[in-house]
């Protein structure tokens, strides 16, 4: 549970810097484009966290399903946030896509040490 907390109180304060200098409609836009990324890190990383301990011979395919399951997670999230929500692309899809790296490369490192303690 610590990782998930790690990228969310990472998450919030880069959002609230973003927030303060992009202003409140850029800013509301920039959470937008973070809250996808986190919640899908999130909901990986503790299913990920669960599996592996439980079952570990099993997480490649938990993994993939996962990853079909974003991809479709993702394309609604995006397709509602600029059909529905009206969004400006440019300001959310920076956002989101630099969230999405970045919480994607924390996810990672976190995996790569969980799997390190285990092989010593």
């Amino acid at each position: 549970m610590k990782p998930v907390v790690s990228m969310a109180a990472a998450s919030a304060l880069s959002w609230v810097i973003a927030a303060l200098v992009a202003g409140e409609r850029t800013g509301i836009e920039i959470l937008f484009g973070m809250l996808g990324p986190l919640a899908a890190t999130s909901a990986t990383w503790v299913l990920a966290e669960r599996i592996y301990r439980q079952r570990a011979e099993v997480l490649t395919t938990v993994m993939a399903t996962a990853f079909v399951a974003k991809i479709v997670f993702f394309g609604a999230y995006i397709a509602i946030v600029i059909l529905v929500l009206r969004f400006r692309p440019v300001p959310f899809v920076v956002s989101f896509t630099s969230y999405f790296i970045g919480l994607y490369l924390i996810e990672a490192l976190y995996l790569r040490r969980l799997f390190s303690k285990r092989s010593r």
